[in-house]
Order: structure tokens, then sequence, then C-alpha cells
């Protein structure tokens, strides 16, 4: 019942406008499962569900028919504020997410008050055969890893992967890139030895190059560091 009731406040919400829209955005998803809710009114509606028994019955029924019911899992998701009961639910969640966008809409509030034992479920979910399991865990390491809690352990790791999964790749990039913003001098070796994959270490100081956080030097010095 609860998650009829929740479709039936999804359709009062949708914009078809922004549903094709959307659609063009998420190409790994059935165009017949989004409904087109815009994300602050998820936003909005999953802070109303916040802590409801509603919610709690939504969040353990899985799979969800609608793209839309995967963004609003993932905004109650992170919303918890139980650091364990949220790391089980991320856990029974991750294997349904099928798009980048569930994936990185994902990030739960909780997790910044626990960087002592979050690495344990990360390093886990980052060994996972799911593309977006492993997207998401990419995904808080660079959340969370790359200021006061920064170790030089986990580029390290990154550095290694190698993936047929585009959507992994550009999570590494992505990595990296911010990672040269916040901590140039510890991640600038990875680039000149040439540590990564050759397409993910382009698109890294590609994305770096375009962010405003880097000097002009450094990006002039990034440039000439591209493979051919």
């Amino acid at each position: 019942m609860e998650n009829k009731i929740i479709i039936h406040e999804l359709f009062k919400l949708q914009d078809l406008q922004y549903r094709d829209f959307a659609i063009k955005l998420i190409p790994t998803v059935n165009p017949a499962t989004v409904i087109g809710v815009r994300t602050p009114a998820l936003r909005s509606f999953a802070k109303q569900l916040k802590g409801t028994e509603t919610a709690s019955v939504f969040i353990s029924n899985l799979p969800h028919k609608y793209y839309d019911e995967n963004q609003l899992h993932a905004f109650i998701l992170s919303e918890m504020k139980d650091y364990d009961l949220c790391i089980e639910a991320v856990d029974r969640f991750l294997p349904w997410i099928d798009n980048w966008a569930t994936c990185d809409q994902l990030s739960p509030k909780i997790f910044k008050k626990y960087l002592i034992e979050l690495p344990d479920p990360v390093m886990r979910w980052i060994q996972s055969d799911h593309c977006y399991t492993v997207r998401f865990a990419i995904g808080m390491l660079m959340k969370y890893f790359l200021d006061g809690a920064f170790d030089l352990k986990y580029p390290i790791y990154i550095s290694k992967m190698r993936s047929d999964e585009y959507y992994v790749n550009m999570m590494i990039a992505w990595y990296f890139a911010t990672a040269l913003a916040k901590q140039y001098d510890h991640i600038l070796p990875f680039l000149e030895q040439k540590l990564l994959a050759h397409w993910t270490h382009n698109k890294a100081i590609q994305k770096a190059v375009e962010s405003y956080r880097l000097t002009n030097d450094q990006k002039t010095y990034l440039k000439t560091l591209k493979l051919r």
C-alpha cells in the first residue's frame, strides 16, 4: 500500500518536459520507467517521508518499478541518521542501482561523522562486480577522503583499477581530477608516472583543466602530460 501511495504522489509531481530531458541523460534506463519528477521535488518529498513508517516500508520493497522511485530511495537514505542502519540500507539498495544519476545522488550525510568506520564498507563496495556499486565507492572516497582524512593508499588503490565500464572509468577520472585540486603535490606523480589507464589518464587531465580550482600554471603543465 505504501508503494502505491508513493507512486501516486510521484505522478502528481510529474513534469513531462523534464521527463523528456531526463531520459536523454540516463541512457541505461528504460524510458518507460521515468515519471519525470524534478530533483528539488524529490528531495522535498524525501524529507517529508524521513523517519516515517511509510519510508521504512518503501525502502524495504525492492526492486522498484520506476526510476523516480530509485531517486527517491537514494534521497531517503541520504537523510538517515543512524549510521549502522544506513549502511545496511545502502547494502540492500546498491545492487539495484542501474544508472549514474541515482548512484551519484546517493550520498548519506551521516557518513561524514563516521570517517574511521566508513573505509571498511567502502573498500568492500569497491571490490564489487556491480558497476554502480564500484562507482558509488569511488565517489565516497572522493567526497570524504581527499581533505583532512586524505590517505595516499586510496589513490594508489584506485590508480590500479582497470575496468571496461564507462561509468566506472568516468568516476576514476573525476576522482583524480578532484584529487589534483585538493592534493595536487600528492596526486601529480600518478599522472607523471602514467599510472592510470590511457583513457582515464587523459580524461582526468581534461576534467582537471576544466576546473576552476587549479591555477593556470598547473593546467598548462597538466596539458603537457596528455597521452597520444
